[in-house]
């Protein structure tokens, strides 16, 4: 099995030691319990992944001796979910689960049909979403933890939309009204994916009719529908299978 990995911004060269603490050194060292000897991979979040072990303990910190590092590569094409904010108690999890997918940057949306409103409290929504996408990425041993942007008005999104478009990326506003399918997307040729999940209410006329005139495609992912926090990491999914992520 691999080694449980834990995040840390500065990860020494070979040789050197590290010590984590923190919020990271606490879950080590007090939840996980972790004992000198055992093998913990780093990882600075930004794709640097190291071996260390545990050379010794102490209150909600541990220290490592790094073995080797080295830099995963980023998969391809990238992909950013804009996820338009669900109901209080899916919100983190929506995050966790596109998380464990893969993706690489979560856009929060206020979308006209949200049930949850962000107004006068987006920074402290901004942070539950960084946290819950750091602690998800742990779980899933991520040497990526993927980045969460400010609160985007619908304005913020269509602008997103037209500079992935003018890049050549691909857009697509996943809706059970699109006539075309998600699956036939040339999504194995793209270089970024830009994947929209409407709310529990879904997208209104307007949104459509605005993020199709800036170019995104509106397509339908499968023959169910799904919930706007599940919906991401089913077409996260998808998108492992038909392009060379997986």
């Amino acid at each position: 099995m691999a080694a449980t990995v834990f995040y840390l911004d500065d990860i020494p060269e070979p040789g050197g030691l590290a010590v984590l603490d923190g919020p990271e050194g606490r879950h080590a060292a007090t939840v996980r319990r972790i004992r000198v000897g055992e093998p913990i991979t780093l990882s600075d979040g930004a794709g640097v992944l190291a071996a260390s072990e545990v050379v010794a303990t102490g209150r909600d910190r541990l220290e490592l001796k790094i073995l080797d590092r080295a830099v995963a590569q980023p998969v391809s094409p990238s992909v950013t979910v804009v996820q338009a904010l669900p109901k209080s108690d899916r919100s983190e999890l929506a995050v966790e689960l596109m998380t464990e997918a893969g993706v690489d940057e979560i856009v929060p949306w206020q979308a006209a049909r949200c049930v949850a409103n962000w107004e006068g409290k987006a920074r402290k929504g901004v942070d539950k979403w960084r946290a819950a996408a750091r602690s998800a990425a742990r779980q899933s041993r991520r040497a990526y933890i993927p980045e969460v942007a400010e609160l985007h008005a619908t304005g913020e999104v269509l602008e997103l939309v037209r500079k992935v478009k003018a890049d050549n990326g691909i857009v697509a506003a996943l809706h059970e009204s699109g006539s075309a399918r998600f699956v036939d997307l040339p999504l194995a040729e793209a270089g970024r994916v830009v994947l929209i999940v409407g709310p529990e209410g879904g997208l209104d006329d307007s949104e459509l009719c605005d993020l199709a005139d800036a170019g995104a495609d509106i397509v339908l992912l499968g023959p169910t529908v799904l919930r706007t926090s599940t919906a991401a990491a089913v077409a996260l999914g998808a998108l492992g299978a038909l392009t060379a992520r997986w």
